[in-house]
């Protein structure tokens, strides 16, 4: 097996973290509008299906995987595959993982780099008038600007490469354990201050309402795909961290405690942030619009508006750190092993690597904003490098992860292992066999093949 030596402090630490990499930008708007637009409790319902049948099970397989290995994902199930005469071959569903992963950061650093000049140029100069033609001409200014975008972008890279140079313990979980509260604590204002001056009926509403008629096949695949995107399963992250716990820390109870918190905190932020959006009679489906452009023009109509900006901006800071700090730990510990480099040298090339690579979505709102490089192909014709980036990874490098995942724990491997590593009993641990072989890959399947094909 191979040595693993740094870990995490203990049970607390390590739900924490998790809970962190889940969290990210689109908990804060995605997850309540899809349940608002997709049928309210009926798209709760389908969404906790999917937590239990699917999602859990997988991040389950994810686990036991990492604490069988010790090492980091590629390593792991390189170990665990050897371990039962499986092919070496099975290594690359978790180097998959690492590229996604890495990828995604790419252009996410970007995204949270508007954060950080949203919430410094709100500080310094506020909302100004209420007027949604300032509002996005700020939003344009900003993705104009090759500089200010490729400044902001390095300064939320540094922060995720100093957090990650420190070590799971000093960096990843110290950081979780401020990220995580203060996250929950201006959510928590925001959803007060929102609930007082915004529209909390309708909201309630929007998230809670019972539509007979959502009750269908695509409701059901909308939900899956976003718990499975939502939790972050099948970029094997949760095979490095599980390759951090202590001996004594229960992998299921994390697991659940860890789905039921990004579910909670993702209510939560539906409460912190649509109250607004229907007083003022915006669209919850306008997406970076709704919270660059249309929520700045709410808040400054509002008693207090350029304070509650100021902490939401910072709230949406916190959230993609947290959730980006975990993927460049991906990278950061798979170079460690394989190349044999220190924890610093190792995070500052992640770290560095990562910014190169961003450039390229920088470079998509502005200079490069008129290249199309599918614009042969039918459904890409507009697309931008940036665009690109998110399809391929969301869409292709994802699900494919999370599926070979899946196939990998359902069978190549036996249902002791998920006994032993999980503390389950032998029932259990046949069950949860059965629906890594079966019904996981199946639901993977359905929710990456339905946007096909609807």
């Amino acid at each position: 097996m191979t040595e693993q030596r740094e870990t995490w402090s203990g049970r607390g630490g390590f739900i924490l973290a998790t809970i962190g990499s889940a969290v990210g930008l689109g908990s804060i708007w995605k997850f309540p509008y899809e349940v608002g637009a997709n049928g309210g409790t009926a798209f709760v319902f389908f969404y906790i299906a999917g937590l239990i049948f699917i999602v859990v099970p997988l991040m389950f397989a994810e686990f036991a995987i990492g604490r069988r290995g010790r090492g980091d994902a590629s390593a792991s199930i390189e170990a665990v595959a050897a371990e039962h005469n499986r092919g070496r071959l099975w290594a690359l569903a978790g180097i998959l993982g690492v590229i996604t992963g890495f990828l995604i950061l790419s252009f996410y650093s970007v995204i949270g780099g508007w954060t950080i000049a949203y919430a410094v140029d709100t500080a310094l100069n506020g909302l100004g008038a209420p007027d949604a033609a300032a509002a996005q001409a700020r939003f344009d200014a900003l993705l104009a600007s090759p500089a200010r975008l490729i400044v902001f972008h390095a300064l939320f890279m540094l922060a995720c490469g100093a957090v990650v140079m420190r070590g799971v313990g000093a960096g990843i979980e110290a950081a979780s354990k401020l990220l995580m509260p203060v996250l929950i604590v201006l959510m928590i204002l925001l959803a007060a201050y929102s609930a007082i001056e915004g529209d909390l009926k309708a909201t309630l509403r929007f998230l809670f309402q019972f539509d007979v008629r959502h009750f269908t096949a695509r409701s059901a695949i909308e939900a899956l795909g976003l718990g499975f995107f939502s939790i972050g399963v099948g970029l094997s992250l949760m095979i490095t961290y599980a390759a951090y716990a202590p001996p004594g820390v229960s992998l299921k109870e994390v697991a659940i405690v860890s789905a039921v918190a990004d579910t909670a905190i993702s209510f939560l932020a539906g409460f912190a942030v649509f109250p607004i959006v229907f007083s003022h009679g915006l669209d919850p489906a306008s997406g970076a619009g709704l919270v660059f452009v249309t929520l700045p023009i709410a808040f400054a109509d509002m008693p207090f508006g350029a304070i509650a900006a100021v902490a939401f901006f910072i709230l949406l800071l916190v959230a993609a750190l947290a959730s980006a700090i975990s993927m460049l730990e991906l990278t950061v510990a798979t170079l460690r092993r394989r190349l044999g480099w220190s924890r610093p040298r190792a995070s500052i090339i992640a770290a560095g690597a990562c910014f190169i690579t961003g450039l390229a979505s920088v470079f998509s709102f502005n200079i490069w904003s008129g290249w199309h490089p599918l614009a042969a192909v039918p459904g890409f014709a507009q697309a931008t490098v940036f665009d690109l980036l998110d399809e391929l990874t969301s869409n292709v490098m994802l699900p494919l992860g999370g599926f070979a995942l899946a196939i990998f724990a359902g069978w190549a491997l036996p249902p002791r292992i998920l006994d032993q590593e999980l503390s389950l009993s032998r029932t259990g641990a046949l069950w949860l066999h059965r629906l890594l072989r079966y019904v996981v890959p199946a639901g993977i399947a359905a929710a990456a093949l339905t946007p096909l094909f609807f």
